[in-house]
């Protein structure tokens, strides 16, 4: 398999117009336009959103031209495609703190000396009301509200400002600023970047493409989300990477070696035979964490880390650990854990309870693995 190859398969949900038409584009030799654009609503990046930042990455090395849009402009209104409301208006100096710290955790997969970098707000900002009048006339309303999460919001009795309706015109129009050949992204971003195929069909007559990329799960199996505490982030620390990687469900971890790391296929494949012939998953679990953690660390810090992981959790130290459901206190409380809330809170404010090796800090319960004083192990599902 070679990089093309890998490029149109790994971790790709969908390819519009098609995958044959796209692979000859990229093998003739022809330099590509590319973009892939981020309205910097939050901070933190976790492994799933760097999915489409791995495959922006592949683009570099091949040699495209890459431009990575700061959504400045499009984030006075923001998007609605994963929200079931409205998203929160934010100023100026919050989009550039945002996107500051969004791009000291992207550099870790993204060569930002290789691309080009631009604010929306370089063109959307200038344009005629008139222009707007001719750009939204290629959309329909209907296929706006037709979307699961406006239908789900209308139907609540929800409200969708107007400004919110054109959102995918103003993505589909820095497609079309930029002349883009391809367009990479998320499920939940289809509409918005078929809206940029629309204007460049509509008006160069020519035929682009999206990429889709698909979803990371979570390390308990459902969407990856900070409120969930299934999420690995970008800047978690060493220790904290790795804890959390040993976390994950035996039957996400061909996923996550596909999506999270940039090991070779072949590689994964092999993985793939040696965990269905019945290699203790543990095993290769280790193998994922220590490579996730290389990655985005070091390998001196993936050593580092190992150990400390092996430490705590394997050497004899502890044994089988207890695997239980609980969303509050008073779930550990019920199921005998801990004596009382008092008594959980205290632990808490001591430093005595960690979680995949990291000190507990608050009374909210999350998935993973606990450490309870010096001796008691449980495992949170």
């Amino acid at each position: 398999m070679d990089k093309i190859d890998e490029l149109l398969s790994r971790g790709v949900e969908n390819i519009i117009s098609n995958k044959e038409t796209l692979e000859k584009a990229l093998r003739s030799g022809k330099k590509l336009n590319v973009y892939f654009g981020i309205d910097p609503t939050a901070v933190h990046i976790h492994i799933g959103n760097a999915v489409p930042l791995r495959r922006l990455q592949t683009f570099v090395e091949l040699g495209h031209h890459v431009t990575f849009i700061i959504g400045d402009f499009t984030a006075l209104i923001g998007d609605t495609s994963d929200k079931e409301s409205e998203r929160p208006v934010l100023t100026k100096e919050q989009i550039q703190k945002n996107f500051k710290d969004y791009k000291a955790q992207a550099e870790k997969l993204v060569d930002f000396s290789k691309i080009e970098l631009h604010h929306n707000s370089e063109w959307l900002k200038n344009l005629r009301f008139e222009e707007i009048v001719e750009l939204i006339r290629h959309y329909s309303l209907n296929d706006f509200i037709s979307r699961e999460l406006i239908k789900k919001r209308l139907a609540s009795g929800g409200s969708v400002r107007l400004d919110e309706v054109i959102y995918p015109v103003m993505q589909g129009y820095d497609s079309y600023h930029l002349d883009t050949d391809i367009q990479i992204g998320g499920p939940d971003q289809t509409f918005n970047m078929q809206a940029g195929r629309v204007l460049q069909k509509d008006f160069r007559n020519k035929e682009s493409f999206v990429l889709v990329t698909g979803y990371l799960e979570g390390t308990d199996g459902r969407k990856m989300s900070k409120s969930w505490g299934n999420a690995i982030w970008l800047d978690d620390s060493p220790e904290e990477m790795f804890g959390k990687v040993m976390s994950l469900k035996d039957d996400l971890i061909i996923q996550y070696f596909t999506l999270a790391t940039d090991l070779p296929m072949e590689k994964v494949g092999e993985i793939k035979k040696r965990l269905e012939s019945g290699e203790n998953p543990m095993v290769l679990k280790k193998e994922l964490a220590h490579e996730i953690v290389s990655e985005l660390h070091s390998k001196q810090a993936a050593d580092k880390a190992q150990s400390a992981w092996e430490k705590t959790f394997q050497k004899g130290e502890i044994g089988e650990v207890e695997e239980i459901k609980a969303e509050s206190v008073e779930d550990l409380v019920s199921k005998g854990i801990v004596a009382s809330k008092s008594e959980w809170k205290r632990l808490v404010d001591q430093g005595a309870i960690e979680v995949d090796g990291k000190k507990l800090e608050s009374d909210k319960i999350l998935p993973g693995t606990y450490r309870i004083g010096k001796k008691k192990f449980i495992k949170i599902i």
